[in-house]
């Protein structure tokens, strides 16, 4: 077997699996471990997967921070979807906390009240959207300005948190990891999530099917906290599986 044809035999399991062992490589291939270690080095080098812990997977699983209008151009078509479903869940006269993130976003354009909606919001983008409607009181909460998500973050926001309690707590994230949890790409703002999560009676995560296998650097809550995921139909029925699997309820946008 050529190096080429090994190489297109690793994708190919990748892209059955999202992941694979070396030592599964090794049966697979009938070469030796030093031999895969040399093809997956080629393949990372030319961005065709990352490797992990004795393994590849398809795709790097760690999320860099980037600026809010560039994540705003990702998945757009799938973020209105998300953000659509996850306003239906809004019902009469409630309250709730809307925390920071592009896909938030679609969530606040896509909210009509129906009579009074109390909305507590880390994010000024959110805040801008909703003060369109009249029947809408919002608490914008303070803090330091984080200029990539242009959301705040820090001890003025948590102050006001522990006053609150709200019905559902609407909750973008960096990486859904079934086994590490879900997680974003700054601390401050992992800290704030935990303090949403607390004074919420309800955790609904919206995050597009890209989002599942990846993580940030700063871990917000292991999967148990999530009551309700809201994604695309581009995850994957393994995903799927391990969602229901779990008892977290799974909505996929159309």
């Amino acid at each position: 077997m050529t190096k080429e044809e090994r190489h297109e035999m690793i994708m190919e399991e990748l892209i059955k699996h999202g992941s694979v062992q070396v030592s599964d490589l090794v049966s697979k291939l009938n070469v030796s471990a030093v031999t895969v270690r040399k093809d997956l080095t080629d393949l990372e080098k030319s961005d065709k997967l990352y490797r992990s812990h004795g393994k590849a997977v398809l795709v790097n699983p760690y999320i860099n921070n980037r600026p809010v209008n560039e994540k705003e151009k990702l998945a757009a078509d799938e973020k209105h979807a998300i953000g659509r479903e996850a306003a239906r869940l809004i019902t009469r006269n409630d309250s709730i906390c809307i925390a920071s993130g592009t896909t938030v976003h679609a969530l606040a354009r896509n909210i009509q009240p129906i009579q009074k909606l109390t909305v507590v919001s880390a994010s000024l983008a959110v805040s801008n959207i909703l003060s369109q409607h009249d029947n809408i009181d919002i608490i914008q909460l303070g803090g330091m300005l984080r200029h990539s998500s242009l959301s705040v973050v820090g001890e003025f926001a948590m102050r006001v948190l522990a006053q609150c309690s709200f019905s559902k707590l609407f909750l973008g994230v960096d990486g859904i990891d079934m086994d590490y949890g879900i997680t974003t790409t700054e601390m401050r703002e992992a800290s704030l999530n935990q303090k949403m999560i607390a004074a919420a009676q309800k955790t609904i995560v919206l995050a597009d099917s890209s989002k599942f296998g990846r993580r940030g650097f700063a871990k917000i809550a292991d999967i148990d906290a999530v009551d309700i995921i809201i994604t695309d139909a581009g995850v994957s029925p393994k995903v799927v599986k391990r969602v229901e699997d779990r008892g977290i309820e799974l909505i996929i946008a159309g």
